[in-house]
């Protein structure tokens, strides 16, 4: 731990002048000061987990003290999905020696989590233990380090690890490469076994691919049977890819096991851009490995394909950059309008890119930005260009209300949160004008986190909307765990209900539901007068759609609103029905 040693400083005759004793500082107190330079926090923990020693301003991340959390579990500070992870990367901690920044997510005292990543070095010998350094994960790491069900990373967390990887690598003269791994078969494979034989095979891909990647570390299941995995370069695939298809012939009750396809992508040093758009354009290529399907798909083809996806992903994300910098896009408005007596509720702001054809949907650019992870630097832009409409005299004059799409990435990025609440801050006279619309195209992970960024907004004035119901399984799960003042009912699920036997009913019990829950409903892709009377009669409170008029720069263009007698009540049948 610490050695003493005495100095003694003796006189001409022998006298002793003074005596000193200087402490010596072992290995495990260099490790201990280095970690200073890197994290906020310090941790000493048994093999049991318990906090031996703690250092740094744990009160403000957990509101105790360092001598209060002494003799506490270490995990208990942890919110509980990220306990798994953690447990991961210490046993691969005693493995190896150590893990490097292993994101992980917290609970804050009082709701809501904070991203934080965790290094650790264990110290090998008898009464050993971990010493753990833990600092705020960076806001463009997007939150925590997501798991699929194997304990591999996923795409996106491989993808920011990977590029550091590359890039430190490289600066040593270092190449590397990242294999693209298929185990075809590998899901009737699992329909052939037992739960046990299942997670004993999964097991054991993990452990095999984990071995094969460089460090143990960097490996990723990006989807079912796919794996990428960074290794040096020429370090050969072969022997890992038979290893593969022992194991699952072994585990197979009929022996076939699967087949394993190959192919790598050289990460050469003529790729001179930032780790950061390096990170974007590996996981535009990992999103388009896992995307690719169907009987013409071939691995060997793909990876000039996805070499090149990936160059042209970087590229197109330095562009993308410049485009936010430049706010080169023009905003276009379409109303919501009351089902029954046609009055415009708002107005929702809608993108329209300089550069993409007019009649061009500008969904292809906002769907890069959600797979590059710039989606919340573009809905600031847009945030910041939807004010800048409504301060403008013709929009004040009227007073009018104008919805603006969050994603539901962005959320989860507390410098999102924190840059959009100083924008609100700084016109607070947009409160009850600006409303938010938040959508499902990128799959909220953290609804509790999601919940308390919409109430924030809801308490300073802002009407919000759940945008996109109806169109992925875990819409009912948002409704359930996110309180918001709309539904938007998606368009192509309305269409669906239309034709459906049993749609009416299906969609009238989901009006009635919001109902229910204080929610209004907008109906969209209204775009016929057969299916403004469809919403009528299942309940729906407003409508949007170009029945009542395409998206416009002008709200001009909507006075008089197109399709206006469509409101004009002739008569009231019995039970209320509209005629």
């Amino acid at each position: 731990m610490i050695g003493y040693c005495q100095f003694t400083v003796y006189g001409l005759r022998g006298t002793v002048l003074s005596t000193t004793a200087l402490v010596v500082r072992t290995d495990r107190d260099r490790f201990v000061a280095l970690a200073f330079c890197w994290a906020d926090l310090l941790f000493e923990v048994d093999p049991q987990m318990k906090i031996a020693f703690a250092a740094g301003p744990t009160e403000a991340f957990f509101r105790k003290s360092t001598r209060q959390l002494a003799g506490t579990s270490f995990e208990e500070l942890l919110a509980p999905p990220a306990r798994r992870g953690l447990g991961q990367a210490l046993a691969r901690a005693v493995r190896h020696g150590r893990f490097d920044n292993e994101t992980v997510v917290i609970g804050r005292p009082g709701g809501g989590t904070l991203a934080m990543s965790v290094s650790g070095y264990w110290l090998h010998g008898p009464g050993s233990n971990l010493y753990l350094g833990m600092r705020r994960a960076a806001p463009e790491a997007g939150g925590p380090a997501y798991r699929t069900q194997s304990g591999l990373p996923d795409a996106r967390t491989f993808s920011g690890l990977a590029a550091e990887r590359i890039k430190s690598l490289q600066k040593v003269g270092t190449q590397t490469e990242i294999t693209l791994l298929v185990l075809a078969e590998l899901e009737q494979l699992y329909e052939r076994l037992d739960d046990a034989s299942r997670i004993r095979l999964r097991r054991k891909v993990t452990a095999a691919l984990k071995a094969g990647s460089l460090d143990g570390e960097a490996v990723a299941e990006v989807a079912d049977g796919r794996y990428s995995v960074l290794r040096q370069a020429r370090s050969g695939i072969d022997s890992l890819a038979a290893q593969l298809e022992d194991i699952t012939r072994s585990i197979d009750p009929f022996g076939a096991g699967v087949t394993v396809d190959t192919t790598s992508i050289g990460m050469e040093p003529a790729m001179a851009v930032s780790q950061k758009h390096l990170a974007k354009g590996l996981l535009y290529a990992m999103n388009r490995f896992r995307d690719t399907r169907g009987k013409d798909f071939n691995i060997g083809s793909l990876s000039a394909n996805i070499g090149e996806l990936c160059r042209t992903a970087v590229k197109e994300v330095s562009g993308f950059r410049q485009l936010l910098a430049g706010a080169e896009f023009d905003l276009a408005v379409q109303p919501i309008v009351d089902v029954h007596s046609g009055e415009i509720l708002h107005y929702e702001a809608l993108c329209r890119f300089r550069n993409v054809p007019a009649m061009e949907s500008p969904y292809g650019t906002i769907s890069f930005a959600e797979e590059t992870e710039m989606i919340h630097d573009f809905d600031l832009a847009m945030v910041e260009k939807t004010l800048t409409w409504l301060a403008a005299p013709a929009a004040n004059s009227r007073r009018l209300s104008v919805a603006v799409n969050i994603s539901g990435h962005s959320i989860g990025i507390p410098a999102f949160a924190a840059a959009l609440q100083r924008m609100l801050t700084e016109n607070a006279w947009s409160r009850g004008r600006l409303v938010f619309e938040i959508t499902e195209s990128a799959r909220i992970r953290d609804l509790t986190s999601a919940n308390c960024f919409v109430q924030a907004l809801r308490q300073n004035g802002h009407l919000v909307a759940l945008d996109d119901f109806g169109a992925g399984a875990a819409s009912f799960q948002y409704l359930s765990s996110i309180e918001v003042d709309l539904v938007k009912l998606d368009g192509t699920a309305l269409r669906h209900a239309e034709q459906a036997p049993k749609g009416r009913a299906f969609l009238s019990a989901l009006t009635e539901l919001c109902k229910r829950l204080n929610v209004k409903t907008i109906a969209e892709m209204v775009d016929t007068p057969e299916r403004l009377k469809f919403c009528r009669d299942c309940g729906c409170n407003y409508v949007q759609g170009y029945l009542f008029g395409r998206p416009a720069p002008d709200v001009k263009s909507f006075a008089p609103l197109p399709s206006a007698h469509l409101f004009r009540a002739r008569h009231w049948g019995d039970g209320g029905s509209w005629f």
